[in-house]
């Protein structure tokens, strides 16, 4: 069973995409903050991440490039209410895999992170 990281300021939403997602995958751990979810990573080395962009501490695309320079092959996909084209087009570039906006559809995200997967 893949392990998924899920990264979100939100409990809310947090306990949203785990409900998702715990029938096919290993919820390993939750992150609130960008910070969080860099030690985090290093720490419980998930298989995919799901990563919200605007947070405390350090922000979701700040987190990507940190990630992504400790593993390139990093599988990150950003969970996110902001779908502005240039919002989508700094988490690609930052490294993420795919992106989901909110208020986003369950199978939806099922699909993005089975692509991963």
């Amino acid at each position: 069973m893949k392990k998924v990281l899920i990264v979100d300021d939100a409990a809310f939403m947090r306990l949203n995409l785990k409900n998702i997602l715990k029938e096919e995958y290993e919820i390993i751990g939750e992150a609130k903050d960008g910070k969080e979810a860099v030690e985090m990573y290093q720490e419980l080395e998930p298989d995919i991440v799901t990563m919200h962009i605007t947070m405390p501490v350090m922000d979701g695309l700040e987190a990507i490039k940190v990630i992504r320079d400790i593993d390139p092959d990093a599988r990150i996909v950003v969970c996110s209410a902001m779908g502005q084209q240039k919002m989508i087009i700094e988490a690609i570039e930052a490294g993420a895999k795919d992106f989901i906006v909110k208020p986003f559809k369950e199978g939806r995200v099922i699909e993005a992170i089975r692509k991963l997967a």
